[in-house]
């Protein structure tokens, strides 16, 4: 699990104009945090860890802590261990050659244990409830996100990117458009030469709907712990990047009114322990496994739903006939259901696409929250009905909490989702996320004063 010596060694053998190294711990909003050191402390960090905060684990956006069950200043606020995982040690394209990076996770510094209430840990507890059934999950996770101006505009709004052929801004969005891809290649290549130098697996890119918006794929894998990482590294490395060459990227999920919003979406397939998809229709049981998994995620959305859209700011874009998910159905080929069945030309690349979650989810709870519903599903033979043939987001339904305090009062009332992730953690959540957007409402916004003042 762990990075040994021999791994650091190798590393430095290859990169050995390496000069610091970033300690890099991804937190509850998805964000990367953590430290710098001197490249000299690296064996030190390999053979034990090094000091974290542990209350980073359960800050919000803004980095505060809420002290959720005692956790935070009731318990001295005390320090964790971040230790380096196995296979994460990279460079860091943006710093000239002079730095690296390792994935950490959190553990005690008493006993080392890791931290039961980091993201990673929980994701890691869903995927061992599938331990003896025989199906190993392969995923693949989908990053949509805009090109933005370093500067930002009137009250901080963001300014979508000039074209670095033309110079020129767009004003509405050129889906699927190669003269767009053509026209923001520079940089394009710039942010994929960036997170391939690190080992993040990067396929296909998408020009969106939105002005200066793209999508980068991520390869499939059967690691679900993996996948996650990757697209959360994935965020680090193109805002990074971005900004290297004087640019800026946001996963934010909706950053411009009446503009397409930016997801994370999520492709999924079980394998058996023979390899076989066993959503592959020539199956006897495919279609039902795969009805099953679908159904799963029916019966959790509505408690998950905080964890796919976790600020306020993500609910604005769930509105009808915008391709964002507004109902629980599933269909064949229909980017308007929650649950999109791709087209195949192979039968056993069968998968279903999760579509609800925003762009700054964070990628191991919302896999965590997938997981966990594919998994009740084909546990309890659910049956997700009839698939979509139509419109299915021309009206909302009225049964999914689509504002951020529905939400959480779904979450911390959760029936099903408490199966698979630990209520603390669910309670832990919202206490933080409760907090956060107690705070964002603290401030008097230049409407209020516009509408009663």
């Amino acid at each position: 699990m762990y990075a040994t010596e021999t791994e650091l060694l190798d590393f430095l053998k290859q990169n050995p104009d390496v000069e610091y190294l970033d300690v890099v711990v991804i937190d509850l909003c998805g964000n990367a945090i953590g430290k710098r050191l001197p490249i000299s402390h690296a064996a030190k960090v390999v053979a034990g860890g090094t000091p974290v905060c542990g209350a980073m684990q359960l800050v919000d956006v803004r980095g505060n802590t809420a002290d959720p069950l005692g956790y935070g200043f009731s318990d001295g606020d005390p320090d964790g261990m971040a230790r380096p995982l196995a296979g994460t040690f990279a460079p860091i394209p943006w710093s000239e050659g002079k730095g690296a990076q390792v994935l950490c996770v959190m553990t005690s510094s008493v006993d080392g244990t890791p931290f039961w209430y980091e993201p990673r840990r929980v994701l890691e507890s869903v995927c061992k409830k599938f331990e003896g059934t025989g199906l190993k999950p392969v995923l693949a996770l989908e990053l949509e996100f805009y090109l933005i101006d370093l500067d930002r505009g009137d009250g901080d709004a963001p300014i979508a990117a000039a074209s670095p052929l033309t110079g020129r801004r767009e004003r509405q969005g050129q889906v699927l458009s190669l003269s767009k891809l053509d026209e923001y290649t520079p940089i394009l290549d710039h942010l994929q030469e960036a997170a391939r130098a690190q080992g993040l697996p990067v396929t296909t890119v998408i020009s969106e709907y939105g002005p200066g918006q793209f999508e980068i794929n991520l390869d499939h894998g059967d690691d679900p712990l993996r996948a996650a990482d990757q697209a959360a590294l994935l965020r680090r490395a193109v805002q990074s990047a971005a900004r290297e060459i004087g640019y800026d990227a946001t996963f934010m999920s909706k950053p411009f009114a009446g503009l397409s919003g930016s997801g994370l979406h999520i492709h999924l397939s079980l394998v058996n322990e023979a390899g076989e998809n066993v959503f592959d229709p020539r199956r006897k049981d495919g279609e039902a496994l795969l009805s099953s998994a679908v159904g799963g995620l029916q019966a959790t959305l509505h408690e998950a739903m905080a964890l796919f859209a976790p600020n306020l700011n993500v609910y604005r874009r769930f509105k009808p006939d915008e391709f964002t998910p507004v109902t629980r159905d599933w269909g064949e080929n229909n980017r308007s259901v929650a649950f999109r069945l791709p087209p195949i030309t192979d039968p056993a690349a069968r998968r279903l696409e999760h579509r609800v979650a925003g762009a700054e989810a964070n990628p191991y709870l919302a896999t965590a929250a997938v997981l966990a519903g594919v998994l009740h599903g084909i546990t309890n033979k659910l049956d997700a009905g009839e698939k979509h043939t139509g419109n299915a987001g021309a009206e909302v339904d009225p049964a999914l909490p689509l504002t951020l305090w529905s939400a959480l009062d779904a979450l911390t009332d959760s029936k099903v989702l408490t199966d698979y992730i630990p209520s603390d953690y669910l309670e832990m959540y919202a206490a933080v996320k409760t907090a956060e957007m107690d705070a964002f409402f603290e401030e008097i916004s230049a409407r209020e004063y516009r509408w009663y003042l």
